[in-house]
């Protein structure tokens, strides 16, 4: 299927020839034609699947037949609700990508810096906001914000607005929408509170549902160091002399442990900067540009400040430290290999944290290959699926994985709509 099938007007599939799209990712395919019938949609998808453009697209053109009827007006007409700055910023960038023949003004409201411009843009008339709950709440409670006109919502990465203790926050944005409006929900889970939530605000919804959490994409090559936590930083200067790892997201638990391997990297002379809640603003898009353009070549991130990082051809993701949360490391690795990309995913384990590993692999339902050509191995280095072969250990002689490029040979091409 291609986007003209999907009976998109010229100015937009003019623009999605201009990005580099032609063939719609499965959650577009099934949730455009939903949302071009003006039907409220629960969407399970996950960051990565092309959630952005299955709803930006459509809004569009929805939005772009009111103008051509006629119906022109300052307010807001539709809202998108984020958890996070990052990922409002880049569903910015995706309106004006999509939306660039299109004579519809969006706007990206967000805290952690001046409100000034943001209220100037809001006084000259928005058609689409894109917005983080705290702000937001800021600025109707100033005045400033007014939904009584919006006709389409989208509740973007709800369980992770759980997860951030904005659900609270969220239903008071709700309970300022107008009753009559096109609802669009999306989570990646579907713990019980957002059943719930989901429930309270939908009408009758179409539910579409892609690449559960508990799955890997087959495009990723995932493998495991075992070393002790003080080797962790040897091991990841050892494995990043390799160039042929263009970029790198390396993954920490914690703030403290991310300004850490980036102070450790820079000791070694690779560029690296780190993207956390106690970063600014400022820094932290400065970071996510810097890693972008390849000014750096690895970023150091928690798992709440990289919700949402959009980054083209990310060849390979480090988990540090293995995540407490199994379906944390699907989100994790799931931003390498992409639209058909491949990837490679490289996971440190210490003694430790061989229960986590053996939770991950129980979770997907696979036992992922040891790596033991690095100079700091560890005795005892397995962690078993109950019930599975012994783990698969790659030995220097029949692997150079970590140095070979992605096996899709158009693994340079450009990923496809988000």
């Amino acid at each position: 299927m291609s986007f003209q099938e999907l009976e998109l007007i010229e100015p937009i599939l003019r623009a999605l020839k201009t990005e580099g799209y032609t063939i719609p990712t499965p959650i577009q395919q099934q949730s455009i034609p939903v949302i071009l019938k003006k039907k409220d949609l629960l969407g399970c998808a996950q960051t990565g699947t092309g959630k952005t453009a299955a709803f930006a697209i459509p809004m569009l053109q929805l939005l772009a037949e009111d103008l051509v009827n006629g119906k022109k007006t300052k307010s807001i007409k539709a809202l998108i609700l984020t958890p996070t700055r990052e990922l409002a910023i880049q569903i910015d960038e995706s309106f004006a990508a999509y939306g660039r023949h299109i004579p519809l003004k969006h706007k990206v409201i967000f805290g952690g810096v001046s409100q000034h411009s943001q209220v100037m843009a809001l006084q000259q008339g928005v058609d689409i906001l894109i917005a983080t709950p705290g702000r937001l709440l800021d600025l109707m409670n100033q005045g400033y914000v007014h939904l009584q006109s919006i006709q389409i919502f989208v509740l973007d990465e709800a369980d992770r607005m759980l997860d951030m203790g904005f659900v609270n926050d969220v239903k008071k944005v709700i309970a300022k929408l107008p009753a009559q409006r096109q609802t669009l929900f999306f989570s990646a889970t579907m713990p019980n509170e957002i059943k719930d939530l989901s429930n309270s605000i939908l009408t009758n919804p179409t539910r579409v549902e892609v690449t559960p959490v508990s799955s890997t994409a087959n495009t990723i090559d995932q493998y495991i160091f075992f070393a002790e936590k003080p080797d962790k930083g040897k091991l990841l200067i050892h494995l990043l002399k390799d160039k042929a790892i263009t970029s790198a997201l390396v993954f920490t638990r914690t703030k403290h442990g991310a300004d850490k391997v980036v102070k450790m990297l820079r000791m070694a002379s690779i560029k690296a900067e780190a993207i956390h809640g106690n970063k600014s603003q400022n820094a932290r898009q400065a970071a996510l540009q810097n890693f972008k353009n390849k000014t750096i070549r690895v970023l150091v991130a928690t798992d709440i400040a990289a919700r949402g990082i959009d980054v083209d051809d990310l060849s390979h993701v480090f988990n540090y430290e293995l995540p407490e949360v199994s379906e944390t490391y699907v989100h994790r690795i799931g931003r390498t290999g992409r639209a058909g990309n491949s990837g490679i995913s490289f996971s440190f384990c210490d003694t430790e944290e061989k229960p986590l590993l053996r939770d991950i692999q129980k979770l997907i339902g696979k036992q992922i290959p040891v790596r033991v050509d690095h100079p700091y191995p560890i005795a005892n280095a397995s962690v078993e699926l109950k019930a599975a072969h012994a783990p698969h250990v790659v030995s220097p002689k029949n692997n150079n994985h970590h140095s070979r490029k992605p096996n899709n040979n158009n693994w340079r091409r450009k990923p496809m709509a988000r």
